[in-house]
């Protein structure tokens, strides 16, 4: 085709089409009609698929646009995934007039079905020379009935800042739809543990987009979020931020229907003001964001130790007690004679696969056969970057293996008895040749009562850890009574006490009265799924 051809052809085309044909070109039709919807088609990208979000880019940044970063959030339906869209053709300068709509979304983010959700957050990369902006969308999956898509967020957001794909945050955007009276339970569970993910400087970036919109105030839905302490930035009469949005502009459009007009001028001023906030703002780098999610990381970690060397302390504690038994039943034929037996159980490792509704996969180590980091154990790409090596080594294994002897994977060791029987030189063997080497003539008591101390100490020192991780949290996250430490609180109060440290039980029992812990909608709503779960 000559130069005049195209010229000719591009001047046929709808005055839309002419502007957006660079664009076009770039995409593929989703559906004819007024608009015409097309989705644009994504770079190709060759991020790891270990990674715990999607990577979706269109076209390549450019350092000398300001770029933005923006977080969104909200319940499954609220139309998260049309409100991406809005912002995509605002940013490409799309009119009602041009009857084109572009799309970089699909649409399992909105499903209804809990079934249908993506199981990890989703980045999108808009870099097109024809937008001014740069933007990064950091797309949070819609949440369902089930617990864990705070966590999902968590491990996605900190792989973000460690990979170093994200360095700030512009704006952490609450949806919610303006036809709502209140909030549900589920959504301000959400809420909470999302803003329990990010430092205190972060509240004056948090900002309410309510969808449905039909342009009336949502003087009930603004007066739940009060009610219900969501914490966002408020305006000089110390108001929510918020920007309404209707997002009817992909549906085939009448020219002559004042409604539809209505709609979509409704939906362009909210996206021109929600802009201008960003404009305004100050960003946040995520330093304190990552210090945040690294304590609940090591948070996470401790109580997982913790509960690992209470069953450890629960099982020695068990064969103390019958060793002495049976060297007590049998003192007599001992000293007589050595060569006596006794039936003993005796403890041993199975790996079983894990229960998949408290966690995808486990940190074990096959030289110890012990599991390192379940449940609750965070994603990394590298084992190195758990919270449970220090300099390349495993705090928890009984070797203290190197991170390489450990895996990642499915399945976790458990322990399982035996009837086994024994003489008096097999159990004084047992720990003659083990690891623990001890002196000649200590009795077998002894030697389990030191393997006790040490388990007993190791204990609180995990347990006085996991109560530093919680007073640095709520020194440094936005929502101090986040179900990230509640859910933890009644534990370490009871752990505290056992090993007299009576003050710190109470610095944490006041936790759970300034969360009002007994009118907590939130971690009603999480205890309710636990129940259903199990």
């Amino acid at each position: 085709m000559t130069d005049s051809d195209e010229k000719q052809k591009m001047d046929s085309l709808e005055p839309g089409l002419q502007k957006c044909n660079a664009i076009i070109k770039q995409s593929s039709v989703i559906e004819e009609g007024t608009p015409t919807r097309y989705h644009l088609t994504p770079t190709p990208d060759s991020h790891d698929q270990s990674q715990p979000y999607r990577k979706m880019t269109f076209g390549e940044r450019d350092k000398t646009k300001p770029h933005k970063t923006i977080l969104i959030v909200g319940e499954t339906g609220t139309g998260k995934t049309k409100l991406t869209n809005t912002m995509i053709n605002y940013m490409l300068d799309v009119q009602r007039e041009d009857k084109v709509w572009f799309e970089i979304t699909d649409d399992q983010s909105d499903r209804t079905s809990a079934h249908s959700q993506t199981s990890s957050i989703t980045v999108y990369g808009f870099y097109l020379q024809e937008s001014k902006t740069d933007l990064t969308i950091i797309d949070t999956p819609g949440y369902g009935e089930t617990r864990g898509a705070e966590k999902e967020i968590g491990m996605s957001l900190l792989s973000l800042i460690e990979s170093k794909r994200i360095n700030k945050i512009d704006a952490v955007c609450l949806v919610i739809k303006a036809t709502q009276s209140r909030l549900s339970d589920r959504e301000i569970y959400i809420f909470d543990a999302v803003q329990s993910l990010f430092g205190r400087d972060i509240d004056e970036n948090i900002v309410l987009l309510f969808t449905h919109s039909r342009g009336a105030i949502p003087k009930n839905i603004l007066m739940a979020v009060e009610e219900d302490k969501i914490k966002c930035a408020v305006n000089e009469q110390n108001q929510p931020v918020y920007f309404l949005f209707d997002n009817c502009q992909s549906e085939p459009d009448d020219e002559e229907d004042e409604m539809q007009k209505q709609s979509w001028d409704l939906s362009f001023r909210g996206i021109t003001g929600f802009f201008k906030f960003l404009d305004n703002i100050k960003s946040k780098t995520v330093k304190m964001t990552q210090d945040v999610l690294q304590q609940q990381k090591q948070l996470e970690a401790k109580i997982s130790d913790i509960k690992s060397h209470i069953q450890e302390i629960n099982r020695k504690q068990n064969e103390l007690k019958q060793t002495q038994e049976d060297l007590e039943k049998h003192r007599k034929v001992v000293e007589e004679n050595k060569n006596f037996e006794c039936e003993v159980d005796v403890s041993y490792e199975e790996k079983v696969d894990i229960d998949r509704s408290k966690a995808k996969e486990a940190l074990c180590c096959p030289v110890c056969e012990e599991n390192c980091h379940y449940p609750d154990s965070w994603w990394a790409r590298n084992l190195s970057w758990s919270s449970v090596m220090k300099d390349d080594h495993c705090t928890v294994c009984t070797n203290k293996c190197h991170y390489s002897k450990h895996v990642k994977e499915a399945k976790i060791y458990e322990t399982k008895t035996k009837k086994v029987k024994r003489t008096y030189e097999d159990l004084k063997k047992k720990y003659d040749d083990n690891i623990i080497k001890v002196r000649e003539g200590e009795s077998l008591v002894k030697r389990l009562e030191e393997e006790l101390q040490t388990l007993e100490k190791e204990k609180i020192k995990l347990v006085m850890d996991a109560f530093h991780c919680v007073d640095t949290l709520e020194k440094i996250t936005l929502n101090t009574d986040s179900l990230n430490t509640l859910r933890h609180v009644d534990f370490l109060i009871e752990e505290l006490k056992e090993i007299n440290e009576p003050d710190k039980a109470k610095q944490l029992e006041d936790i759970k009265k300034r969360a009002g812990e007994e009118e907590n909608r939130a971690l009603k709503y999480m205890e309710r799924c636990v129940k259903s779960e199990n």
